[in-house]
């Protein structure tokens, strides 16, 4: 079985979504690490409650991203991580993982890429008045939002949609499709030949 990281920074709904979908056989891989850049973070409780290792810091006590990129490519190094899976994390990722990790790291984010990249992409939809958005999963390069798009899932926007409700609709398809798409991937280790599909919701 692959062992997967995955990266969190805040309530960490997809990482329990790929932990349950570990445990319950539909992602033939092993989460072993979640990384946390603040560590009051909800997502490291949920690791904790599970038994899965944790690596929590705070970037301000180092130098440089490359710095502390490289004492955490250590440690997934150590644990024969072979995947990274971000979930919610919210900082780029730096040369030292992308050359370490190439054609390995994916991230989940809550639009239609290219639409609505970086943060608040819930408000940046409905501030724009849009009658859909969706949910991408990409691979991961040095900028934001911007790698190559593995699969997208559309999601239709009501006229009174709140952004509470919408996001509620999102998680919803992005707790089934994060874990299939992964499982795509590590089944047949092809990354960078994993086709790009769409579909709706």
């Amino acid at each position: 079985m692959m062992n997967i990281a995955v990266f969190a920074s805040g309530n960490g709904s997809n990482f329990q979504a790929l932990l349950d979908a570990s445990h319950n056989g539909l992602l033939n891989a092993t989460i072993k690490l979640l990384v946390c850049d603040r560590p009051g973070a909800f997502a490291v409780e949920r690791a904790r409650k599970a038994g899965v290792e944790t690596f929590v810091f705070s970037p301000k006590e180092f130098s440089s991203k490359e710095e502390y990129e490289a004492i955490l490519a250590k440690k997934l190094k150590d644990l024969q991580i072979e995947w990274i899976a971000l979930a919610g994390y919210m900082r780029l990722i730096g040369t030292v993982l992308l050359s370490s990790y190439e054609g390995r790291i994916v991230n989940i984010h809550p639009s239609l890429l290219p639409l609505y990249p970086g943060k608040d992409a819930v408000g940046q939809a409905l501030a724009d008045g849009a009658c859909n958005t969706g949910v991408t999963v990409h691979f991961v390069d040095e900028g934001m939002d911007t790698g190559p798009i593995i699969e997208q899932i559309e999601i239709s926007i009501a006229e009174q949609e709140t952004t509470e409700s919408l996001q509620a609709k999102i998680q919803k398809v992005e707790h089934r499709l994060y874990p299939t798409v992964l499982q795509s991937l590590v089944t047949t280790q092809g990354g960078g030949h994993y086709g790009k599909k769409t579909g709706t919701d």
